[in-house]
């Protein structure tokens, strides 16, 4: 298609052009149409060097951004254009580089998790949202509030809020939170549990909506994700935006999950005090017992609290007399024989199988095979 349309949907320069190169195009434009000859200004500020100076061909301090690309490739270019504030002058030099290069990483690893974790994934075995776990109805929320905040931000050119927003969902609210729980269910569930296959249905939701949100700022990286699962679907560069179900907002599980966070948190500073003292190797070996608030004990209905503080066990009880985000911690450790599949320690665990119920059934659903 013909795309030297009139008018112009933006015009994008230096701020030097506000009386130059925009003011002339509005003048003449204005002149013989009656009207601007674009939508919509972006103006730009300078590339300086990282030390702040500006850079010059005298001094030989540009940087030429085919040396970026053959030593970390066009990606990162794209990137550093997207963390920046575009509009005032930003700088670029090796260890601003490196920054980028370890925030792409780690997105490029949150896609390549999402697709080990969805290896075979169809249709058949999606769940409705009102069968879901609330720890997947917590996240959806959050995908709920991220797609606002990218959309808004797309509308107005704020890509480094795009990418803040983004980049902050992968490893807060995923990384850090729901593949860290999530990842024992994965690995150990039965295929056919509702709570595998509810996490794989968001997992499927994620990728969806992270190869979109992603695609104008690290296009080549999400094109290669996309077309790796979806070979014979076309380019993920032409999709748009899918729109975000209306059950997704869910205020009460933000809610919970923000009263819970604060009582995980503690959790993981104790347990990782442990395992600075060697008490223990892994969160596994604990069973710690844990006093809290009324309404944090609340928070946690419906909820496995040994699976979010990623212990084996644990004893959860509340104290009217505490107050909210107190917390009386005392560690034990875990009793029992070690699961040789899930790792966990539970009484449970018997010779010769040494595998917990769960293990047990699961194995006995794949014909013996562990």
């Amino acid at each position: 298609p013909d795309r030297s349309h009139w008018p112009a949907d933006l015009y994008l320069e230096g701020s030097d052009q506000s009386r130059g190169w925009f003011q002339s195009s509005l003048l003449e434009s204005c002149g013989t149409r009656g009207r601007a000859p674009y939508n919509a200004v972006v103006t730009c500020g300078m590339t300086l060097t990282d030390t702040g100076e500006k850079m010059s061909k005298s001094l030989g301090n540009a940087i030429d951004p085919d040396v970026i690309i053959k030593q970390s490739g066009a990606e990162i270019i794209r990137l550093w254009v997207a963390t920046v504030d575009y509009t005032e002058d930003q700088k670029i030099g090796p260890a601003v580089l490196q920054t980028v290069a370890d925030g792409y990483r780690k997105l490029r690893n949150t896609l390549r998790y999402l697709l080990g974790g969805l290896d075979g994934f169809e249709a058949s075995e999606r769940v409705e949202y009102d069968a879901m776990p609330p720890l997947e109805r917590f996240i959806l929320h959050r995908a709920f509030e991220v797609d606002r905040a990218v959309r808004a931000a797309y509308e107005t050119y704020a890509f480094n809020t795009v990418l803040r927003t983004v980049t902050e969902f992968c490893n807060t609210d995923l990384s850090a939170l729901y593949f860290d729980i999530r990842k024992d269910a994965l690995y150990c569930d039965r295929a056919d549990s509702v709570r595998r296959r509810a996490c794989r249905t968001v997992m499927d939701a994620m990728f969806e909506r992270l190869t979109i949100w992603l695609s104008p700022l690290m296009p080549f990286t999400t094109d290669e994700a996309w077309a790796t699962r979806f070979p014979e679907s076309g380019p993920n560069s032409l999709r748009v935006i899918p729109p975000v179900p209306a059950e997704w907002e869910n205020e009460a599980e933000k809610e919970r999950w923000g009263e819970a966070g604060y009582t995980i948190s503690s959790v993981m500073i104790h347990l990782e005090d442990h395992r600075r003292a060697k008490t223990i190797g892994s969160s596994l070996e604990a069973a710690p017992q844990l006093q809290i608030s009324e309404k944090a004990f609340e928070a946690f209905d419906g909820i496995d609290a040994a699976e979010v503080f990623r212990t084996s066990q644990v004893m959860l009880s509340a104290d009217p007399v505490l107050t909210e985000h107190q917390t009386r911690f005392h560690f034990s450790l875990a009793t029992g024989l070690k699961c040789e599949r899930c790792w966990r320690i539970l009484p449970e665990v018997t010779a010769p199988k040494f595998l917990c119920v769960r293990c047990d059934d699961a194995v006995e659903h794949l014909g013996g095979r562990a």
